[in-house]
């Protein structure tokens, strides 16, 4: 059984990299079945995304798609750390990276509504 439980938990972003899409005002809705976590994203800069992780132990394998606002395709992976909050919420701290020509990177973190 994993240690972290991401099924029906929302998060929304604490800080991120300038090179970011995403915003305050978008909001990621989580599943897990086992190992397999999946997300659904939206608001904000996104129309919408979606994301397929795989847990292990306090990290979340990912990779990542969306379409923004402004009708641009994007896609992406990064290696997510999970902590616990003072206040016992999931943290998540991403080290991502943009796949494509540039490959632009950065750092994110969110935490559980």
């Amino acid at each position: 059984m994993p240690e972290f439980n991401f099924n029906n938990k929302t998060f929304s972003l604490l800080e991120n990299s300038v090179n970011g899409k995403v915003n305050s005002e978008t909001l990621f809705k989580y599943k897990q079945e086992g190992n397999l976590v999946t997300a659904d994203y939206s608001g904000g800069t996104i129309k919408y995304g979606k994301i397929i992780a795989n847990l292990s132990n306090n990290t979340l394998h990912m990779l990542y798609q969306c379409i923004t606002t402004e009708n641009e395709l994007k896609a992406g992976k990064a290696i997510a750390e999970i902590s616990l909050a003072k206040n016992k919420k999931i943290k998540l701290k991403l080290n991502w990276e943009w796949l494509g020509e540039k490959n632009e990177n950065g750092v994110s973190e969110y935490i559980e509504n």
